[in-house]
């Protein structure tokens, strides 16, 4: 774990990013295996749910996408592609952080 203030290394970036697409790859594998009717129950079950503390999520627009907000445990959930159009437009942190999670 990098020390407060300074910048993740190189490497410690590739590993993150490594694991990023095993994790996708296998989200993919699971969501192949659900069934339709499994997939319509599970939407319904956790829409607009925070997915750490189950709470409710509320949506807030900023610079042109909108953001989950749980006000409970205060995280900040995006759909696909909103991190992208956000950090496009931007540099430093916000560009480095999507650099990690992109395609």
């Amino acid at each position: 774990m990098p020390l407060k203030g300074k910048s993740p290394s190189p490497e410690g970036e590739y590993f993150t990013r490594v694991e990023s697409e095993k994790l996708k790859k296998l989200a993919q594998k699971k969501q192949e295996l659900l069934s339709e009717e499994e997939k319509k129950k599970l939407k319904e079950l956790h829409w607009m749910r925070c997915p750490k503390c189950g709470m409710e999520l509320h949506a807030i627009p900023y610079r042109g996408v909108t953001v989950d907000k749980c006000y409970s445990c205060h995280g900040l959930f995006f759909d696909n592609g909103e991190v992208e159009k956000i950090t496009s437009e931007e540099s430093g942190f916000l560009q480095a952080l999507g650099s990690l999670f992109k395609d």
